[in-house]
């Protein structure tokens, strides 16, 4: 059997990969990529990030955005998270955004990523998942590149956190706040 279609095989719809998890099944690697990209087997993301398209009835299925992020990192511990979040939050954010921001240990600066662009933020520290503490202390942290009047959302986010688990939001304010938003949660939060 062809190396070519020893490749194809092992390559499953919807899966990201990077170049180098390819060349366990070819010796010809980047030969084949162009092969495979050429005849709509493969997409290609950005450099050396790969994607097999996934097929619907309405045609070609986009990478999935937590895959696709973790096989650019070559890490699982990020967080994808976006302003649109904060309108969850009931503080008077109403905005859409069309940034998708991946706090993690790596990566700095923008990077499209196929035909998606994020805004990677290296941080310290990155919480496991999204909680609605952790996105009120995101939330005034960005407070000045949102487009809302910062007063009001700042006022809102105040009653906000009177109503929110104390303890759980202080150590989300410790650990993930700038030394502003800090302050303003100490200055909240009953001891």
């Amino acid at each position: 059997m062809e190396q070519l279609d020893v490749l194809k095989r092992e390559l499953r719809p919807g899966a990201v990969y990077r170049r180098a998890d390819l060349q366990l099944w070819s010796k010809a690697v980047d030969r084949h990529l162009q092969e495979l990209v050429k005849d709509g087997t493969l997409e290609k993301l950005s450099g050396g990030l790969y994607y097999v398209p996934a097929r619907s009835t309405f045609g070609k299925v986009p990478a999935e955005e937590h895959e696709l992020v973790e096989a650019f990192l070559k890490d699982s511990h990020f967080l994808i998270t976006s302003p649109n979040d904060y309108n969850a939050l009931g503080v008077g954010t109403t905005q859409l955004y069309n940034t998708r921001f991946v706090y993690n240990h790596k990566r700095h600066g923008e990077f499209k990523l196929g035909n998606r662009t994020f805004q990677f933020v290296r941080k310290p520290n990155v919480p496991n998942k999204l909680t609605s503490e952790f996105l009120l202390v995101d939330l005034v942290n960005n407070l000045k590149r949102l487009a809302e009047d910062q007063s009001v959302v700042l006022e809102r986010v105040k009653e906000k956190a009177r109503t929110m688990d104390q303890e759980r939001l202080r150590k989300m304010a410790d650990r993930f706040g700038k030394v502003r938003t800090r302050k303003l949660f100490n200055s909240l939060l009953t001891k």
